[in-house]
């Protein structure tokens, strides 16, 4: 308990009393420079009505969905073709941290720069080929502008789920690959019935950690489009932080941050529950 104790006071002062706080501020109507009163659920029954924040759920729930399943494609591919006998595999296991391992406010200015509507690489580049006659414009249109950010965090988050994917990828034993090659198993059959049942552990551990990490993101959104155009790339945690500190709502911005609770102990709970069952751990199915 000793041991212990450090851990559970950082614990209790850096996660335990700001959610406790942010709940408590959730109920009232204060505002920065002013103590609010009890409000009781008048801050949700406002969010359930206002549209910018219908529109911030449905923008964090599409962003989490499109960006995860891209980045588990994308890992998976990069794992696979990593964990094979290529020419310099030490050298690019290592190359693939890099987008990971740079800051995220750097990331973000760099793809900023990107997506410039008058000094875009990608838009000179199409146009220098031919592709297309004039720039495009990708954070002034809103879907344009969703689907750019979405191709951000892809890019920064990829290598957490192929690195993460690959190690799982290590602990299977080439004799479960001999024994169904000998058996006449294709590449897809080994595929789908040796690696994927194997790699299912390692799977329900990671994307639950991704889809947390791409529905809580912030940083990316913020320095990209501060939520713009129009709330279109607003997301819960974004729109949190401007109404509470930007607009001073402290009340209205903790009701949002909360909102976001019940989406992730769901994505928890499937994570622990999944975990428990017999077919995940062992690749088979329930006995």
């Amino acid at each position: 308990m000793l041991f212990m104790l450090p851990a559970t006071i950082l614990l209790l002062l850096f996660l335990t009393y700001p959610l406790g706080l942010g709940v408590w501020l959730g109920f009232t109507d204060e505002k920065v420079g002013r103590p609010g009163i009890w409000v009781g659920l008048e801050n949700y029954e406002f969010l359930w009505g206002d549209s910018v924040t219908r529109l911030a759920l449905f923008n964090t729930l599409f962003y989490t969905t499109i960006a995860s399943i891209l980045k588990f494609g994308f890992g998976l591919w990069l794992a696979l073709l990593l964990n094979r006998n290529i020419r310099f595999k030490t050298f690019f296991r290592a190359v693939i941290l890099l987008p990971y391992i740079v800051p995220t406010a750097l990331s973000a200015i760099a793809f900023w720069w990107i997506y410039d509507s008058q000094f875009s690489i990608i838009s000179w580049a199409l146009v220098k080929m031919g592709v297309i006659d004039h720039y495009i414009d990708f954070l002034g249109s809103p879907w344009n502008a969703r689907f750019a950010v979405i191709a951000a965090n892809v890019w920064r988050g990829v290598p957490f789920v192929a690195i993460t994917l690959l190690a799982g990828l290590q602990t299977i034993s080439p004799s479960y690959y001999e024994a169904s090659a000998i058996d006449g198993a294709s590449r897809w059959q080994q595929f789908r019935h040796v690696t994927l049942p194997l790699l299912t552990p390692i799977i329900a551990v990671v994307m639950p950690f991704s889809v947390l990490f791409t529905f809580t993101d912030f940083q990316l959104i913020y320095v990209i489009t501060r939520g713009g155009p129009l709330n279109a790339t607003h997301l819960m945690a974004t729109l949190a932080f401007q109404r509470a500190i930007n607009g001073g709502a402290l009340g209205e911005g903790a009701a949002i941050a909360i909102a976001m609770v019940p989406f992730l102990l769901a994505c928890i709970m499937f994570s622990f529950f999944g975990l428990q069952r017999r077919a995940w751990q062992q690749g088979g199915a329930d006995k």
